[in-house]
């Protein structure tokens, strides 16, 4: 039987890397391997005193320096004649993962810990009861939590709507040293630009016109806990650049103060937008990016993981009826739930299920219908089917909306003559957010 308890990792599990592999993984010289003590910086290059020399003429003598840091790899562009690569993105001067590939002109190399130790194969090795399912994707997920638990390293969660992004979040922080600290949430997408610096770093009295007293920002009242951005793509350039230099310092001030208070709570930041697209197209600050993103998560959409539904299902029926699924659903309906797309993914299917144990009966989009054990349906009141309606053309209405505007809440509610605050809990109600 598996245990409510969540077992916590010590932050001394995770230790800086001792000693680097770097592996040609394309370009000239593929195939060979450098192992190399990490303790010192390491410089990458075609010079012949390099600790790791390149045979590639796109490669500048002095390419590259590698210096170990929590969680990754400092990587610093040594002025090089090409440049760098991480991903599609050229870069300066970032912290990346271990497991990353860098590009050096025409040549690919693969950072990795030599002395790496494996996150636990088998699942039972750590219990986390709110990532619910037995797909591979899902147990490669607690795997990643696991590891990410015992590290003090930022956080990217990526994922699509509704697939779970502040559990995987909480996960982390439950397992972590830090659960007994506050973990504290601000939604980037959910205020105004005018507001969201005030919220994260707080104000003095008087800083602006309303200030009618001091603030404490997130970032302070997470002390040594966690602080979780969620909707991350949301924020503005201007308040990007404000982050950037607080994650950078690790130190910060209050709008209106002049004094410094340090940065003690971890960062795990959450969104459902490709953020490497969002860089490119210059709405997105890549070294916000790569600050953020030494370490990643990505959760799969529920359409990847049917197999995980019955799960869901019974973990859903449950915690809402205190009963299992099985004495409430039929084979059918079952079967019924993992054909449909689900694009409002696991936030969607909880809603389904709610709705389902409160009107008897599943009704799904696209008009498909699954009975719930015989004798639960019944005649449902005149009040209890407009409710039901009325959601129904809500999901509908709220769908094609956000399709039509490329997920843009602020765009949509203009062209919907909705104010945007409203529309948002809309969003949330119908696992659309």
């Amino acid at each position: 039987m598996k245990s409510d308890a969540t077992r916590r990792i010590g932050l001394n599990e995770v230790l800086l890397v001792d000693r680097l592999r770097v592996s040609v993984v394309e370009g000239e010289g593929k195939g060979r391997t450098f192992e190399v003590d990490a303790d010192r910086p390491v410089s990458v290059g075609s010079a012949p005193d390099n600790h790791v020399v390149l045979a590639d003429q796109t490669v500048s003598r002095y390419h590259v320096e590698l210096t170990r840091a929590i969680g990754g790899l400092r990587i610093r562009d040594l002025g090089s004649l090409n440049g760098t690569q991480l991903g599609s993105l050229g870069v300066n001067d970032v912290i990346a993962p271990l497991g990353s590939t860098v590009r050096l002109g025409n040549t690919m190399l693969r950072l990795e810990d030599a002395e790496s130790r494996e996150a636990p194969q088998d699942d039972d090795v750590v219990e986390i009861p709110s990532i619910v399912g037995d797909s591979p994707a899902i147990r490669q997920v607690r795997r990643t939590v696991y590891k990410l638990a015992g590290a003090s390293s930022s956080v990217l969660i990526q994922g699509e709507t509704g697939t779970g992004k502040e559990l995987v979040a909480r996960a982390i922080h439950d397992l972590s040293d830090r659960a007994g600290h506050p973990f504290v949430v601000v939604d980037c997408g959910s205020m105004p630009a005018t507001l969201i610096a005030s919220e994260l770093f707080g104000h003095e009295r008087g800083a602006f016109t309303g200030a009618d007293r001091r603030h404490q920002g997130a970032f302070e009242r997470a002390g040594t806990g966690t602080i979780f951005l969620d909707e991350l793509g949301e924020l503005p350039l201007q308040v990007q650049s404000m982050l950037l230099g607080v994650l950078e310092r690790r130190e910060f001030r209050r709008i209106g103060g002049e004094r410094e208070l340090d940065v003690k709570a971890r960062v795990i930041a959450a969104t459902n937008r490709d953020l490497r697209a969002e860089v490119n197209k210059g709405a997105f600050r890549a070294d916000l990016y790569f600050r953020l993103a030494i370490t990643k998560v990505l959760l799969p959409p529920l359409r990847e993981r049917t197999q995980d539904i019955d799960a869901l299902v019974s973990h859903f029926a449950e915690h809402l009826s205190g009963q299992p699924h099985t004495a409430l659903f039929s084979a059918e309906a079952l079967a019924l739930l993992r054909t449909q797309s689900w694009s409002g993914n696991i936030r969607e299917l909880r809603n389904v299920v709610e709705a389902a144990l409160t009107m008897g009966q599943l009704k799904l989009e696209g008009g498909a219908e699954g009975n719930l054990e015989p004798g639960a349906e019944q005649l449902q009141s005149y009040r209890d089917a407009r409710a039901l309606a009325l959601t129904r053309f809500e999901q509908v209405y709220l769908r094609d909306l956000m399709a039509r505007f490329d997920n843009n809440a602020s765009e949509a509610a203009r062209q919907a003559r909705m104010d945007r605050p409203y529309l948002l809990s809309l969003l949330r109600r119908h696992g659309l957010r």
